[in-house]
Order: C-alpha cells, then sequence, then structure tokens
C-alpha cells in the first residue's frame, strides 16, 4: 500500500482494487490502530483509532480532499504535506 503521508505517528496509505473496492478511500495507520475513511464523507468506515488520532486525520483529509479524490480517480499515488 503506497504511503501518501505520515504526521504525528499517523500514516495514511492508499491502494486500488478493481471496482469492488469503492468508495474512495484511505487507510490511516496510528501504532496497533487502524481506520478506513471515506475520501468524500471523512467518515470512519471501520476501524478502531482513537478519537484525537481520528480528527487530525479528519482534518488532513479536508485540507486534501481535492488532491485524495483525484488520486483515486486516477489511480496514480503522489506524496502530500503533512498535518501541520
Amino acid at each position: 500500500m503506497p504511503e501518501i503521508t505520515r504526521f504525528y505517528g499517523i500514516v495514511i496509505k492508499m491502494f486500488f482494487k478493481p471496482k469492488e473496492h469503492e468508495p474512495s478511500h484511505i487507510h490511516a495507520l496510528y501504532g496497533e490502530y487502524m481506520g478506513e475513511f471515506n475520501i468524500k464523507t471523512r467518515k470512519m468506515i471501520q476501524g478502531d483509532l482513537p478519537n484525537k488520532a481520528e480528527a487530525m486525520v479528519k482534518e488532513w483529509m479536508e485540507e486534501h480532499a481535492d488532491e485524495l479524490q483525484k488520486m483515486w480517480d486516477d489511480q496514480n499515488i503522489t506524496q502530500l504535506p503533512p498535518l501541520k
């Protein structure tokens, strides 16, 4: 799974599979925790990230929503800046 960015111990990744892999989403890994987030709604689809990590991922996603959706649509991963 290609890495997009990392910040405060959180690693953001995305990967692609054929059509059954909708909705568009990212994976956030934080130690032994993980969360899968819908790019369009920014909601955690599944996972067990602590609340503070979840909030940081959502904040970062708000800043990069257009780039994330473009990556998903084009299936071309690029690096994005971390949450500041």
